[in-house]
């Protein structure tokens, strides 16, 4: 079979009805373009999103959870042990939020081949003296050195710097957001009353700016030494775990094993995002939807002028057949017009897709409460030009399919007898 010359006469079909070619073409164009450029602007706000919530969230969180104590005295008791024993308002006593035995926790965790990194963190509340008025926050007792290897908090400083916590006795980083209520700057002191009524003068180093703007206005951070101190704890003291692990989709499994191995409550970041997860996917499916939409109506144009190409080129089908040439000839022909008209098409789209990220990718995007964003968000993710280049190939194939299968199935004879 001389493929050679069955491409040089699929190439002059092409160029005999041009105008539609150019318009199947343009339709496969347009339609790539715009999946890169809506793909590709969805994925990247989705990799913001992510960025906002997922980065600053433990795999694994392991702590003590505050809670009653599911038996009761009276289920210890022989003579009500078979007995049921219900009570009401049981309260929580002889818990307590400390994670208990933390060092030789930590020491297994690090011995974990599967877990990259710890990060351990104290949680308290405490109230904000403004005035007359106390304002209720978060403060955060954290290890600055691990908690910005694994949670990117250096990335979130937009004042002061993050190191000074350790270099800076009784020092703070507040929230922008709750700095701006305080009416402080970097270098101002700001006085702090803890739970058991102790008053506390504490330096504000810095400012931190999540993009969540209530967030903002409820948290604080401070280096773990610090806030042992203000709470009146020792050194061991801790009341959660963060655990990054190196493969993500093991946490909820990890989690679950490590509420067993050291009798603590444990949540993974599946569990604890499960609403943002599904935002993210709804997104993502809406996206993908109206990409390949766009595809299928680009191969119903390639289907339409195919068809009209076999319509007024019968007589020319019925030639080749009467030279020699098989149906399965006709078809691979019709293939190839199609199959060339998305190739084309299709790398073309490629081409234009990429600029028009790169143009939405810098279009100013300026908001006070995600300031480490300066333009619209765009992914690059090499498997959306993969995904976009097979669609194409996919779709243009089978819109070419069924025109080229009725061409080869043409009667020569019937044709002649009718010219």
């Amino acid at each position: 079979m001389n493929y050679k010359l069955l491409i040089s006469i699929a190439v002059s079909l092409l160029i005999a009805r041009w105008r539609q070619t150019l318009v199947a073409a343009i339709g496969v164009t347009f339609s790539i373009t715009m999946f890169i450029g809506l793909l590709g602007f969805m994925s990247g706000l989705n990799e913001m999103l992510d960025g906002l919530v997922m980065n600053r969230t433990p795999h694994v969180r392991l702590y003590n959870e505050i809670k009653p104590n599911p038996r009761q005295a009276v289920d210890l008791l022989p003579a009500y042990q078979h007995s049921w024993n219900i009570i009401h308002s049981v309260k929580a006593t002889g818990s307590r939020e400390q994670l208990y035995n933390s060092a030789a926790i930590k020491a297994a965790l690090l011995a974990d081949h599967r877990v990259a990194g710890i990060a351990p963190k104290i949680t308290t509340r405490a109230f904000f003296n403004e005035g007359n008025v106390d304002i209720t926050a978060a403060i955060q007792g954290i290890e600055v050195q691990q908690e910005s290897r694994l949670f990117h908090f250096n990335d979130y400083i937009v004042a002061g710097n993050a190191d000074d916590l350790e270099l800076v006795s009784n020092s703070i980083i507040l929230g922008k957001a709750l700095a701006e209520i305080l009416l402080v700057v970097p270098g101002d002191v700001v006085q702090v009353t803890t739970v058991s009524g102790e008053q506390f003068p504490l330096k504000v180093v810095g400012l931190f700016q999540s993009g969540l703007q209530e967030f903002d206005k409820a948290q604080s951070y401070a280096a773990l030494s610090t806030v042992q101190k203000l709470i009146g704890k020792t050194a061991d003291y801790i009341t959660e775990l963060q655990v990054t692990v190196k493969d993500i989709r093991e946490a909820p499994a990890m989690a679950k094993e490590f509420e067993q191995t050291f009798n603590t409550d444990a949540i993974d970041i599946q569990t604890a995002n499960a609403e943002f997860d599904t935002g993210s996917f709804i997104r993502t499916l809406i996206s993908y939807a109206v990409g390949v939409t766009l595809l299928i109506v680009a191969g119903f144009g390639i289907y339409n002028i195919l068809n009209m190409m076999i319509y007024e080129k019968m007589d020319t089908i019925a030639i080749l057949k009467a030279t020699g040439f098989g149906g399965r000839d006709v078809q691979r022909i019709f293939l190839f017009i199609a199959v060339s008209i998305g190739v084309s098409g299709g790398l073309v789209g490629l081409l234009l897709g990429f600029l028009l990220s790169l143009a939405i990718d810098q279009v100013p995007f300026n908001t006070t409460s995600l300031p480490t964003i300066t333009t619209y968000p765009v992914s690059y993710d090499v498997i959306l030009y993969l995904i976009a280049g097979a669609f194409s190939l996919l779709t243009t194939f089978l819109a070419g399919w069924l025109p080229a299968r009725k061409a080869s199935k043409i009667d020569p004879v019937i044709i002649i007898r009718g010219k």
